[in-house]
């Protein structure tokens, strides 16, 4: 099993920038791809972006491509996202997961592709 803790959202005006850090304990973080998810008030939980256990493959929600960047740090036991020209269309409550690497969730983008959530980090982007 694996702890995820996200940190880093806040409070930004349109066109900032803000980076997301979600560390992970608990067993061999290598041995995970991870995903970022948002959550906005009254909508359902939608696919952000994600990484493969190395690293080597990423895929990102056409919304943020070209805006956000998914990275990680097997090392720290950390995955990043940073969050460039954001809009207030980006506010959310946003979720780090880990899913069992070779399953194919960073291609499917699905939650339930996901087997651990951490309990989100806000972000909110005001006009």
């Amino acid at each position: 099993q694996v702890q995820l803790v996200e940190s880093g959202g806040g409070l930004v005006q349109a066109g900032g920038s803000l980076r997301l850090s979600c560390a992970a304990s608990g067993h061999t973080f290598s041995t995970y791809d991870m995903g970022w998810f948002r959550q906005a008030p009254g909508k359902e939980r939608d696919f952000v972006a994600a990484i493969t256990w190395s690293g080597g493959d990423l895929d990102y929600a056409g919304s943020v491509k070209g805006r956000f960047a998914i990275s990680r740090d097997n090392a720290k036991n950390t995955v990043y996202l940073q969050m460039n020209s954001l809009k207030p269309e980006d506010t959310a409550l946003y979720y780090c997961a880990a899913a069992f690497k070779g399953t194919g969730a960073v291609v499917s983008g699905s939650p339930r592709r996901f087997n651990y959530w951490g309990q989100g980090t806000q972000v909110t982007v005001s006009s």
